[in-house]
């Protein structure tokens, strides 16, 4: 038998499941689907914090927006590993990535694609850097009578053009008076291919960017004759964004910040661990990434946007236009754009006036491996990190840590690594590769280059020393 409804009844029915289906319908538009591509340097590894420990800490997830206008969203995170800024640049500029991190001369270059692209880029974030210039440098085959950077006039230098390393050449060439072409002939190789290079000695020297001027000495193959610090002029690694993106997702681009920020605290509460994770992820040898990262280190984390880093933006721009790689102009106020980082301070706890003031290095806060007293002077601080411990050992002075070592070797132990600052600028040396002074009193000082120990001699006095006749007088004393 037929049941009849009436029509009313009918009609209801339709206009009840009518809503229903309009509120899903509603809803499905709604839970939108938002890429977060990220495009990262992992070996060049004072990018770390901007990419490759936020990838493998899952820290992104960790920090995008789930409430507001993102309730139902769905991300779609992708990362991007590259070599060098240079294709990162042109994948941002194809709309294929969001966000990249960057040193400042190729951050440069990629603002100026993006205006010619008609569009926007945005210096989003300093991640790491050196007031100084530090971290880019030069190197010469290991053997090479070359001990300074005058001495390469007339010679070749391999470098890869439209990098941060490539900048810092141009400029000290300048400084030498010389002009590229005539005094010095320069032609563009990558690290991977310069490596070989230098250790085949096919090559007279190469300039590269972090941390390729550190570790190929540290593979054995080559000298660093040259550190940017010479030429005093600051330098950084940061994160940039796409414009577009960054105005219809701020949230987004905030929450990246606010992962690298938390990146920077885990590494530097445990500058060891992490750099045994770089290592596991690029290869890049962990005593390397500690020479970067550890207290006292060739660069230091900084997410502000100091006087000095808006200054290096700037000078990028001018060499740019040097190189005829630019023709216009980039208003350095709205392409440096603090917004962000402001932000992820704030969501972080961080007083980023504070940390914008600060431009000490990552100190070293702590005890004399031997005494257990507090270290209070910088300038002469050496470290151990001995093969099967986890922390890096610290000692107020060279000549500490080398009767240290000495012990230890005579237990059987073996060092990692030994570490000493420069007396001069202050940068981080692995000491195995460095020349000292010894003065009268038997105290040692630490230089990178001959030069500058034999200056520090003549001035104050003492004998200039390699690494093996420096610890072999300690080596001596902790024996008897």
């Amino acid at each position: 038998m037929t049941q009849h409804i009436p029509l009313t009844r009918r009609l209801a029915a339709l206009l009840l499941t009518a809503t229903v289906l309009g509120a899903a319908g509603s809803g499905a538009a709604r839970a939108e689907t938002i890429r977060v591509a990220v495009g990262t340097q992992d070996t060049t590894i004072n990018c770390a914090t901007g990419g490759l420990l936020i990838r493998e800490l899952k820290l992104l997830e960790k920090f995008l927006p789930r409430d507001g206008r993102y309730k139902d969203a769905t991300y779609d995170i992708q990362w991007r590993n590259f070599t060098s800024g240079a294709p990162l640049t042109n994948e941002m500029v194809a709309g294929k990535l969001d966000l990249g991190a960057m040193a400042d001369f190729p951050g440069s270059l990629n603002g100026y694609a993006f205006a010619k692209a008609g569009r926007r880029s945005l210096f989003i974030s300093v991640l790491s850097g050196s007031l100084h210039g530090s971290g880019n440098g030069v190197v010469v085959p290991k053997e090479s009578p070359v001990q300074s950077f005058a001495e390469l006039k007339g010679k070749t230098i391999s470098v890869p053009f439209a990098s941060t390393a490539h900048g810092l050449l141009l400029r000290a060439v300048k400084a030498q008076g010389w002009e590229p072409g005539r005094d010095v002939t320069i032609i563009t190789q990558a690290p991977e291919v310069a490596g070989a290079a230098l250790l085949a000695n096919k090559i007279e020297a190469h300039a590269d960017f972090v941390p390729f001027a550190e570790l190929f000495p540290w593979r054995g193959f080559a000298r660093k004759i040259y550190d940017g610090a010479q030429a005093d002029a600051p330098t950084f690694h940061g994160a940039l964004a796409d414009a577009d993106y960054a105005e219809k997702y701020p949230e987004i681009v905030t929450a990246y910040l606010r992962a690298a920020i938390e990146a920077d605290r885990l590494i530097a509460a445990e500058p060891e661990k992490y750099s045994e994770l770089i290592e596991r992820v690029t290869g890049i040898e962990a005593e390397v990434a500690y020479l970067f990262h550890g207290p006292l280190g060739l660069q230091t984390r900084d997410v502000t946007w100091k006087p000095a880093y808006r200054q290096a933006v700037k000078t990028s721009f001018e060499t740019l236009k040097l190189l005829k790689k630019a023709d216009s102009d980039i208003d350095l106020d709205r392409f440096v754009d603090d917004r962000f980082i402001r932000g992820a301070a704030a969501q972080a706890g961080l007083d980023y006036e504070t940390r914008l003031r600060d431009e000490a290095p990552l100190p070293l806060a702590a005890q004399d491996s031997a005494t257990g007293k507090p270290i209070t002077d910088p300038s002469r601080v050496a470290q151990l990190w001995i093969r099967g411990e986890d922390k890096v050992r610290p000692y107020v002075s060279p000549e500490a840590a080398f009767a240290a070592l000495a012990e230890l070797e005579g237990q059987g132990r073996e060092a990692r690594a030994v570490y000493a600052q420069d007396r001069g600028n202050g940068i981080k040396l692995f000491a195995t590769q460095a020349w000292y002074v010894r003065d009268a009193q038997g105290h040692l000082s630490a230089f990178l280059l001959k030069g500058d120990a034999q200056a520090h001699a003549a001035a104050k006095g003492g004998d200039v020393l390699d690494f093996a006749a420096a610890r072999s007088g300690h080596a001596r004393l902790s024996a008897r």
